[in-house]
């Protein structure tokens, strides 16, 4: 099987694949994490791993754990707005 290529995708064609597994969100949580992309993103990379610990990806929940120690509670409030906005927009 194929890794998601995170680099291969932007909000646009996200949403065109509602039906993303764990392991892509995951795979988008370590790119933000990381800075892959540029700066790292640490709110984004909470969203997304929340993604992929909704989708069962238990991995996830070790990394936002991670994150998470990084972040003020605001940033982690906001974090988990965005994944809620991103579950109500699909």
């Amino acid at each position: 099987m194929a890794l998601f290529d995170p680099m291969a995708y932007d909000a646009a064609s996200l949403e065109a694949r509602p039906a993303l597994s764990g392991e892509a969100f995951l795979q988008l949580g370590m790119a933000n994490a990381t800075g892959r992309d540029g700066a790292a993103d640490l709110i984004s990379a909470h969203k997304w791993f929340n993604l992929a610990a909704l989708k069962g990806n238990r991995e996830a929940l070790r990394y936002r754990q991670e994150v998470a120690r990084e972040m003020s509670e605001t940033e982690i409030a906001e974090a988990q707005r965005a994944a809620r906005e991103w579950l109500c927009t699909r």
